[in-house]
Formats: C-alpha cells, sequence, structure tokens
C-alpha cells in the first residue's frame, strides 16, 4: 500500500540518453523536504565503474539475492544484471514516491508487478546518443553502433511523459522534477 501522492516512477530511454547523469542532478537540487526518492541500482558491474551511483555486486552474489527474494525487480542486460531492491521501495509507504532507471525490456513485467507505474521516457538525437557512448569509453565504436541499432528497433508505447535531453542535466533535470513533483 501506497502513501498519498506516492507513486512508482520508471526511468526508460536508450543508452547515452543521460539518464544516470540526470539522476545526479536531480538527487542533489531536488526541493526539500525530498518526496522522491532515486533507487539505486544493484549491478553486476565493477565498483570503479563512475557513470551511475549503484551497489556493485558479483554475478554470484546477484544469484543470491535474487533466490532470496531481495529484488522487487530485476532484469538482465548488455551482459549485466540490475536489481532493485525491495527496501529501495519502501519510501512509497511514506508517501514519497520512487524513481527507478529501469529498462525497456523488463518494461512489460514492471508495469505487471506495479500497476499504477508512472513511466518517462528520456531520449536524445542519435547523434548525441552516439557522442555520449564514444565518450563514456566503455565499449568498442561496433558495439556502440550496436546498441544504437537495437534502440531504434524498440519502440516504447504507453509512457507517460517523455523529455528530450539534449541540453544540459539541469534542463533535463528540472524537466524531470516539474513532472514529479506537486
Amino acid at each position: 500500500m501506497t502513501g498519498s501522492g506516492a507513486r512508482l516512477v520508471y526511468l526508460i530511454g536508450p543508452s547515452g540518453a543521460g539518464k544516470d547523469t540526470v539522476l545526479r542532478w536531480l538527487v542533489t537540487h531536488q526541493r526539500q523536504p525530498q518526496r522522491l526518492h532515486v533507487a539505486r541500482r544493484a549491478i553486476t558491474r565493477s565498483a570503479d565503474d563512475a557513470s551511475e551511483l549503484h551497489e556493485a555486486v558479483t554475478p554470484a552474489e546477484f544469484a543470491r539475492l535474487l533466490r532470496a527474494g531481495a529484488f522487487a525487480l530485476h532484469w538482465d542486460a548488455h551482459g549485466l544484471r540490475y536489481g532493485i531492491r525491495r527496501e529501495a521501495l519502501l519510501p512509497l509507504d511514506s508517501g514519497a514516491s520512487v524513481l527507478v532507471n529501469g529498462s525497456r525490456a523488463a518494461l512489460d513485467e514492471a508495469r505487471r508487478r506495479y500497476p499504477d507505474l508512472f513511466v518517462v521516457q528520456m531520449t536524445a538525437e542519435v547523434k548525441l546518443l552516439r557522442q555520449r557512448l564514444l565518450a563514456r569509453g566503455r565499449e568498442m565504436p561496433e558495439v556502440i553502433e550496436a546498441r544504437l541499432s537495437r534502440s531504434a528497433l524498440l519502440p516504447v508505447v504507453n509512457v507517460d511523459a517523455v523529455i528530450r535531453n539534449e541540453g544540459t542535466p539541469e534542463q533535463a533535470g528540472r524537466l524531470l522534477i516539474e513532472l514529479l513533483e506537486p
């Protein structure tokens, strides 16, 4: 059961759309008292990767957590495993909203589990996505091109809002705040 005004917000978008950058901006710039909590993801990625604030877990740890029922949501993407711990959603019970950096591939399951899910798609021009992915330096150019091609094939329907993140993190962050804060 969630409190008044509380909702689970599910942010999706292609790699390079700037979701993590905007979420980092949002964490430090939203109004107080904090009515929107950003759920930290558990990812089978090194803790040395500073591209997002995440809980680094080994594949064995992830499997153990999954078996123990620790995740409210989980999915596999890009050779990694992602999970949102159940306790990350507890602010919903206190009337606060929780924002999850989700996956388009797991959207149907998220909607099934959370029928009142509010879905925000963040996007940008393909040229800008490519620039951002290349600047990130995690993948070879051919992997980036394959990722961009896959993104073009995965249209998202039934989103509640779309944010084109082609400016500064502050611009996209303010748009997100306007959408989510009363």
